[in-house]
């Protein structure tokens, strides 16, 4: 018989196959037994009948725990009551190994247990969907930027300096020298900017903040394109298109997970459409002063200023020109006032904050030399990125969308830990 996989179940409808798995649940009616098994690619119900199976095979079936590893042949039928449409009649069934007791049970679980268990909490629906969503996420975002031109360039972990400020930097030694994992690789996407025009960054990212809100990680992934001679509103237009088409192809593939295992309001995608709304750091500050939250003008966003902006609204939508005194020394001056930035942020709806950051980049070297000295940073550590504005100076613009956030929204999940196979919290370092 044919190997097969359970996703491909449906082209061998009347035919016997086998597969290989793990038991997901089963039940017994005393003369029939009803298998859940589980593959990594999708859940079949297998149906072992006392009648038409030897005696010893009924008896092995008996045996079996949560989790147990077999491999199970039989025939393939058509039935729409069974889990994904198909079931198999077991004709033979032979046990890998004999689980022992599984400690994730359908009962409920504290969230910390589940944590503490995530190399197995993995195998369950819900967060089986949850990455198989952000694997189906990841291409569909590098294929946004390939199908562009944009050409894919790694950029370091290891930086020896700071990119976003120096508060949420993690140090370690290198050599004897310090060093830091990276915050960004966005000074770096300025260098082959300047080598390629259009390139983008994808990896993991490391913020040593101590929050313990729903929207951060310790270690993340960022995509980050860069694009030489473009100011702020092409790199809106751009985030624009991106987050549009990542979205509603999202939605496509995956509508059956969103709905079905996620619960997700389906409804809430299908407006991700352009354009995306546009206010200024100015008109958001009103809108907060009037609903008395007691945001202060000069301050950047938190979580509960970014959700009750949020509330307006029923798409993502665009915060530009925020002071520069609360954005990162490379920002742009907006020309028209120089207190605020050429800076932007796409904020998601239904209270799930920032998932893009980003702006037009100062290109004149002396400004940029201030800049630093103002904000007291190693003018040393920085004269690779002072040589982008010596040698061919030129405006560009770049933006980070952070995967987690992302997927926290398009999902619908509460907390971005449940986003990554292995979160990195605060408290948290294991498994």
């Amino acid at each position: 018989m044919d190997v097969v996989e359970i996703e491909q179940i449906g082209s061998y409808v009347g035919q016997d196959v086998t597969l290989k798995g793990w038991v997901y649940n089963m039940r017994s009616s005393g003369k029939i037994v009803f298998l859940l098994v589980r593959d990594g690619t999708g859940i079949i119900q297998c149906i072992v009948e006392k009648s038409s199976v030897p005696g010893e095979l009924f008896e092995t079936v008996s045996r079996l725990t949560q989790e147990s590893s077999i491999e199970v042949s039989g025939f393939v039928r058509a039935d729409k009551r069974a889990p994904g449409g198909y079931e198999l009649g077991v004709k033979e069934l032979r046990i890998i190994q004999v689980a022992e007791d599984y400690p994730i049970t359908p009962k409920e679980h504290g969230m910390p247990f589940l944590m503490d268990h995530r190399h197995l909490w993995l195998r369950s629906t819900r967060q089986h969907a949850i990455i198989k969503i952000r694997s189906g996420l990841v291409k569909f975002i590098r294929d946004f930027f390939d199908s562009r031109g944009f050409l894919c360039v790694d950029t370091p972990i290891f930086t020896p300096n700071a990119c976003e400020g120096t508060t949420t930097l993690f140090e370690t030694d290198y050599f004897g020298d310090k060093a830091y994992l990276t915050q960004s690789g966005q000074l770096y996407n300025e260098a082959t900017a300047a080598a390629f025009r259009k390139v983008y960054s994808f990896g993991p990212t490391f913020r040593a903040e101590k929050s313990k809100t729903r929207r951060h990680l310790i270690e993340f992934w960022m995509v980050e394109p860069e694009v030489a001679f473009a100011d702020l509103d092409d790199i809106m237009k751009l985030a624009e298109e991106f987050v549009t088409e990542i979205v509603q192809r999202t939605l496509e593939k995956y509508r059956g997970l969103l709905e079905e295992v996620l619960q997700r309001d389906i409804s809430a995608l299908e407006k991700v459409q352009p354009p995306f709304p546009r206010i200024s750091y100015d008109e958001a500050a009103k809108i907060l002063e009037e609903k008395g939250t007691g945001f202060e003008y000069g301050n950047d966003f938190g979580g509960t200023d970014e959700t009750v902006l949020a509330e307006g609204f029923d798409k993502p939508f665009f915060v530009h020109r925020f002071p520069s005194a609360i954005k990162a020394f490379y920002m742009e001056p907006d020309p028209e006032d120089s207190r605020l930035s050429l800076s932007v942020d796409l904020l998601a709806p239904e209270g799930y904050g920032e998932i893009i950051g980003g702006g037009q980049r100062i290109h004149d070297l002396a400004l940029l030399e201030k800049r630093i000295r103002e904000n007291n940073l190693p003018k040393k550590a920085f004269e690779w990125y002072l040589d982008l504005r010596r040698y061919g100076t030129f405006p560009h613009a770049g933006f980070g969308l952070g995967l987690e956030r992302a997927l926290a929204y398009i999902c619908g999940l509460k907390h971005v830990r449940e986003t990554i196979p292995f979160p990195r919290l605060i408290n948290r370092l294991s498994p």
